[in-house]
């Protein structure tokens, strides 16, 4: 109750509005080099994986384009020079987003998005690990909050050195 006795107007959450209009590879890379080279003895595979995240504001009104980037490295774990596969792959949603308030739309565009995007991401990669030749490679779940806390952390760290310098 307001001072005057009158009921407080309820204070209004925004309805928040997604869809996925698309999704779709932009580009998509996979090198077998241990068949290339026919790689001799023991191999015992070590995958590395960096993941890269971008988004943008689409010219229709409400649209965001969110891309994935995978770089998947694999090496023999007996000797780390030698590579067995290289896969990169750039995958795209096309999101529709209303009601987010623009100070959380960042994160929202590079967390919730990414995480929509994800399971469909992990079984393109399974199936062109299997197609090329390897075992299916079936990526952990990414903890995207964890990804955009780390980015932000590094661009506050490059910022406190511009400003020493």
């Amino acid at each position: 109750m307001a001072e005057n006795g009158a009921a407080e107007a309820p204070v209004e959450t925004p309805q928040i509005k997604m869809n996925v209009v698309n999704q779709f590879i932009r580009d998509l890379s996979f090198e077998n080099i241990l068949a290339q080279k026919g790689v001799q003895g023991e191999v015992t595979p070590d995958v590395n994986v960096q993941v890269n995240l971008d988004a943008k504001k689409r010219s229709a009104e409400h649209q965001y384009e969110v891309a994935i980037k995978l770089a998947v490295t694999s090496v023999n774990k007996t000797n780390t020079a030698e590579k067995l596969f290289l896969m990169e792959v750039d995958y795209v949603g096309i999101f529709n987003i209303e009601g987010v308030p623009e100070d959380q739309l960042h994160p929202f565009l590079l967390i919730e998005c990414p995480r929509l995007l994800f399971p469909f991401l992990r079984r393109i990669v399974s199936d062109v690990t299997r197609d090329g030749g390897f075992p299916p490679l079936n990526l952990e779940t990414i903890d995207f909050m964890a990804l955009y806390r780390q980015e932000l952390m590094r661009r506050q760290a490059d910022e406190g050195k511009k400003l020493d310098a």
